[in-house]
């Protein structure tokens, strides 16, 4: 099978966009909430079997931008995701993200996992007022209205080992969102990504959930990962 796939592109297009999806149910989120939004995506901090957007980006009445800062991303993503998309290699901060909120005459889906600046990227974007939003929340953190403060060149694991010292917490993201007349609408399965339009307004306190995948994957749960981070530089919001 490997070595027929390995021959063959259009064997390995057909077999990622088989086992393409988010890390759980965030594609069947995200096609739910977008159903009658403009029919453009945005997603970055993304990878090409396993992203939010996957449904949509097989979709060919959808148009998409996917942007990730890894070469070997943005290369595998161009062989194996549909030609019609716009596919573009950048490590974002808030000095070149704004070409993000132009791309499109109107953002449908507007999708944020980069493991460290997520709330400052949200926060700069937000006003391009997309009709869906998801974006990782940091479960490690708890309710704490909390995020890390803004680094440019963000790593988490050059910011801790552990690499549980990133992005902002549910209730964070929840509060910045509410300043734009969005409201919380839902949260993916496994407790990473959160969803929000206009109109909704979960409670953060009663649908919060930890990130079960980091939790099995580290065999920690997430107050002990909290307590070996808590001792790190935190911004309230």
């Amino acid at each position: 099978m490997r070595r027929l796939l390995k021959k063959s592109l259009a064997l390995r297009r057909l077999y990622h966009r088989l086992r393409t999806s988010g890390q759980s149910d965030e594609s069947r989120i995200v096609v739910e909430l977008a159903r009658n939004s403009p029919r453009t995506f945005v997603e970055f901090g993304f990878h090409p079997t396993e992203f939010n957007c996957s449904a949509l980006a097989w979709d060919s009445s959808w148009r998409g931008l996917l942007i990730d800062g890894s070469p070997q991303v943005i290369s595998e993503a161009r062989q194996l995701l549909p030609q019609r998309l716009q596919i573009v290699e950048s490590f974002l901060t808030l000095d070149n993200v704004d070409f993000v909120r132009t791309n499109f005459d109107r953002i449908g889906v507007l999708s944020i996992d980069v493991d460290g600046n997520d709330y400052w990227m949200l926060e700069r974007l937000i006003d391009a007022a997309p009709s869906v939003i998801c974006v990782e929340y940091n479960s490690t953190f708890g309710l704490k209205p909390i995020t890390v403060p803004y680094d440019p060149a963000f790593d988490r694991h050059e910011k801790h080992a552990s690499g549980w010292y990133h992005g902002a917490s549910l209730t964070a993201l929840t509060n910045l969102a509410q300043t734009f007349g969005y409201g919380l609408a839902a949260v993916s399965k496994a407790g990473g990504n959160a969803f929000f339009t206009k109109g909704d307004g979960l409670d953060p306190k009663t649908v919060w959930k930890p990130n079960t995948l980091r939790e099995q994957y580290c065999g920690v749960g997430h107050e002990a990962q909290w307590q070996a981070i808590k001792h790190m530089p935190y911004v309230s919001v």
